[in-house]
């Protein structure tokens, strides 16, 4: 599928859910629209389809723990840092979508690390903090909430077996950022990196995308993937993001649910591109 066909699809398949913070009142019920929980992010929070399968962004698994008043579209596009996704119209698409209420989710890092790339490198004190004051402007342009979000961590490892932060400088940039701006903060950098190393490296293998030779038809040589989920991973790290959404007194133990509940893998699905 080409690259414009896949923004397409990928833009269409938002679209419903953008659609539900419309403001409007339910039929006969006189109550109001669900609020709208917008990801702006990369690829390990972002929406996959059926021929990147078992892969699984956490966005995918978010609505699993939040209460039927509130809804999700998810933005992120794989491959994208604060920069880029900026510089495409992504911002842009998704700020219009928003409603007073609404809660902006921002969540970048992976590829703005990435300096040797012109088009998403960005440098953490600076020009990675002007991009992520866009995205608070802009939620707040809307009388929306932002709310920033670290980025989640990789598979790493020491020899000893101590999980290592992959992230340099970035997440304290955001936790500066988030301090200074007065926007809520979601540590899912450090709260990820505590969870890995709890798991070991041995059990954070069915969290990430490793898959033995002939276990998926999608990766018939199979695949050792330290950064983007399997269903597991996705699942945990959304149900990190509900928890921390209601630690930080962002969102109502009302807005949430199954926190403390088993999520079956098998609810994850992917669409055809």
């Amino acid at each position: 599928m080409s690259l414009t066909r896949r923004r397409t699809a990928a833009a269409l398949l938002a679209l419903p859910l953008a659609l539900t913070a419309t403001p409007a009142l339910a039929q006969g019920g006189g109550r109001p629209r669900p609020r709208t929980l917008h990801i702006a992010g990369d690829s390990t929070a972002a929406l996959k389809y059926a021929d990147a399968a078992p892969e699984t962004g956490w966005g995918m698994a978010l609505p699993f723990f939040l209460g039927r008043s509130l809804a999700v579209a998810d933005h992120a596009m794989n491959g994208r840092s604060s920069k880029s996704f900026v510089d495409e119209g992504r911002l842009t698409a998704l700020l219009e979508g928003v409603r007073p209420g609404d809660l902006v989710l921002i969540q970048f890092g992976h590829n703005d690390e990435k300096t040797e790339d012109p088009a998403r490198g960005t440098d953490p004190y600076t020009t990675y903090q002007d991009y992520l004051r866009q995205y608070v402007e802009g939620a707040r342009a809307r009388r929306a909430e932002p709310v920033l979000i670290t980025p989640v961590e990789r598979r790493r490892f020491a020899e000893d077996g101590t999980a290592k932060a992959t992230h340099g400088e970035y997440p304290a940039a955001m936790r500066a950022l988030a301090a200074e701006e007065h926007v809520p903060l979601l540590d899912v950098q450090a709260l990820s990196l505590a969870h890995w190393q709890r798991l070991g490296p041995d059990g954070t293998k069915p969290y990430f995308n490793w898959l033995e030779p002939g276990e998926s038809p999608n990766y018939p040589d199979g695949r050792q993937d330290n950064t983007h989920f399997r269903p597991r991973g996705a699942v945990e790290v959304a149900r990190t993001t509900a928890r921390a959404l209601l630690d930080g007194r962002v969102l109502a133990r009302r807005d949430l649910r199954r926190l403390d509940e088993p999520v079956p893998e098998a609810w994850i699905t992917w669409p055809q591109a």
